[in-house]
């Protein structure tokens, strides 16, 4: 998901900011979370652009270079699209029914015997 915010409230320097949301799963220890980042987008003094990425309030490294998993600390790490994670857990905890075993019904045709040649 990428949404462009209005340039009111950015940090000092930032031209926009794009909201982007990722999910993430170990592939070490299958732990797995979601996170959404604001990518501030910034020009330096001689010119050239950058970007810093915020989550909740802190500047953090891009999490597109090396994630590191929150739980083994890990960096097997797979970038999924927003929402991948929620909707496993959600999968998860559904209850599942299968329909309880019964007889098979099947149409009983007595043998007929062999013909003769």
């Amino acid at each position: 998901m990428t949404e462009i915010s209005e340039l009111g409230g950015l940090r000092a320097g930032a031209t926009a900011v794009v909201d982007e949301a990722y999910s993430f799963a170990c592939m070490r220890c299958g732990y797995g979370w979601e996170q959404t980042y604001e990518i501030e987008h910034h020009t330096d003094a001689d010119g050239h652009q950058f970007v810093l990425y915020v989550a909740d309030g802190r500047i953090v490294p891009s999490p597109l270079n090396r994630p590191t998993c929150g739980s083994c600390d890990g960096h097997l790490v797979r970038i999924l699209r927003p929402g991948r994670v929620a909707s496993a857990r959600d999968a998860a905890h559904r209850d599942r029914r299968v329909p309880a075993a019964g007889p098979v019904e099947a149409p009983w045709e007595p043998e007929r015997p062999a013909p003769l040649p």
